[in-house]
C-alpha cells in the first residue's frame, strides 16, 4: 500500500502544481481586481474541477494513454516526476510553461527508452494543438471583444450595473472554465496511470458504480483542489500583467474564450456528435490553459490594436514552449535507466 501512494505521489504532485498556477487562468483578474473573494474563487473552482475530471476527463486521458500505454507504476512514477522537474525548473526560470507539454515530453521519452513506438497520429494531434488552441483562443476573444464592446456601447449601462454584470459574469466564466480544466488537464496528472491503476471498481449501495479510473480521476482532481485552496492566492493576485493589461470585462472575455477551447477538446459528447455528422471533430487532447490565455490576451490586443503588447515576453515564452518537452523527453530517459538499474524496479512488462 505505501509503495502504491509513493508512486502515485509524483502525480498528485503535477496536480497540486496545476491546481497551485493554472486556477489563476480563470480567476486571477476576478481577484486581483477584488471582483471576487479569494475563497469564494478556491471554493468554486476546487468544486468543479473536481466534476470536471470525474464526469468528462476519460477523453483526454485516453489519448494520453494511446500515446504511450505505460504499465507499470514505477514507470508512471518516473514519466511524472520527470514532467514535474521539468515544469519547476521552467517556472524558476519564470517561463509559464504547459503540464501537458512536459508529460508528453515524458512519455516519449518512455516509449524511446523501452522501444516502444510512438503513436504519431496521437502525437501529431497534440502538438497541433500547441498552435492551433492559442490561435483558436486568440480569435474567439477578438471576436468576443468586439461583440462586447457593441453590447455595452448600445446599452449605455450604468457603471455600477456594469460592474455587477462583470462580476457575475466572472463567476460563472470561472466556474464553466474551473470545469473545463478538470477535464481537459486531469488527463496530464494522472492518465500514465490508467494502465497501471491500483484501485478496482466498487459498487456502493448497489446504485452507484465508481470505475477504478473515476477513483483515479476523483484523486487527480482532488490534488489539484488542494493546490487551489494551498498556493494559487498568490498567483492570483499577480496573474495579467505579463504581456497585457486587463480590465474586469477584457478579463471576462478572456476566461470565456480559454474555457470554450478547453471544453471543446475534452467534450467526447460534442466529438462524437460532430462525427456523426460527418463534421470535422476537434481532437480530445489535453490543452494548455496558459497558451490559451496568452492567445486570448493577443486577441484582445490585437482587437485593441496591439498597442502595449510586450513581443519580447512572447519570444522568450514561445521558446519556453520548445524546450520543455524536449528537456521532459530527456529527462525522463535518463531517470527511467536509474530506476531500472539502480533501484531495480521494472518500467515495462
Amino acid at each position: 500500500m505505501m509503495a502504491t501512494i509513493f508512486f502515485l505521489s509524483s502525480g498528485l504532485f503535477l496536480g497540486w502544481s496545476l491546481g497551485a498556477n493554472n486556477a489563476a487562468n480563470f480567476f486571477g483578474t476576478a481577484v486581483g481586481t477584488k471582483m471576487i473573494k479569494f475563497r469564494t474563487a478556491a471554493i468554486f473552482c476546487g468544486i468543479f474541477v473536481i466534476l470536471g475530471a470525474v464526469i468528462s476527463g476519460a477523453g483526454t486521458a485516453d489519448t494520453l494513454s494511446k500515446l504511450g500505454a505505460i504499465d507499470t507504476l514505477p514507470g508512471a512514477f518516473v514519466i511524472a516526476l520527470a514532467s514535474a522537474i521539468t515544469s519547476y525548473f521552467m517556472t524558476r526560470a519564470g517561463l509559464p510553461i504547459s503540464t501537458s507539454q512536459a508529460i508528453i515530453g515524458g512519455i516519449v521519452g518512455w516509449n524511446l527508452y523501452t522501444l516502444t513506438p510512438t503513436d504519431t497520429v496521437s502525437l501529431y494531434n497534440i502538438v497541433g494543438t500547441w498552435i492551433f488552441s492559442p490561435v483558436l483562443t486568440a480569435i474567439m476573444a477578438y471576436l468576443l471583444y468586439h461583440i462586447f464592446k457593441r453590447i455595452i456601447d448600445r446599452a449605455n449601462i450604468h457603471l455600477l450595473l456594469l460592474d455587477k454584470y462583470t462580476r457575475i459574469g466572472l463567476l460563472l466564466a470561472g466556474v464553466f472554465g474551473s470545469y473545463s480544466l478538470g477535464a481537459n488537464n486531469i488527463g496530464n496528472v494522472v492518465g500514465i496511470f490508467m494502465n497501471s491503476s491500483p484501485f478496482r471498481d466498487i459498487t456502493i449501495g448497489g446504485i452507484w458504480h465508481i470505475s477504478s479510473v473515476q477513483q483515479l480521476f476523483l484523486l487527480g482532481g482532488l490534488a489539484i483542489a488542494v493546490g487551489v485552496f494551498t498556493y494559487s492566492k498568490k498567483v492570483m493576485l499577480t496573474v495579467g500583467s505579463g504581456i497585457y493589461k486587463l480590465s474586469p470585462v477584457t478579463a471576462l472575455i478572456v476566461v470565456i474564450s480559454v474555457s470554450i477551447t478547453l471544453f471543446l477538446f475534452a467534450s467526447r459528447g460534442l466529438h462524437e456528435f460532430l462525427v456523426s455528422c460527418h463534421l470535422p471533430a476537434f481532437p480530445l487532447v489535453p490543452v494548455s490553459s496558459s497558451q490559451a490565455v496568452i492567445g486570448a490576451v493577443m486577441g484582445i490586443s490585437f482587437a485593441k490594436g496591439a498597442r502595449n503588447l510586450r513581443w519580447g515576453k512572447i519570444v522568450q515564452i514561445s521558446l519556453g514552449w520548445v524546450i520543455t518537452p524536449v528537456l521532459s523527453a530527456v529527462l525522463s530517459y535518463f531517470s527511467l535507466f536509474f530506476m531500472e538499474n539502480v533501484f531495480l524496479q521494472s518500467v515495462i512488462k
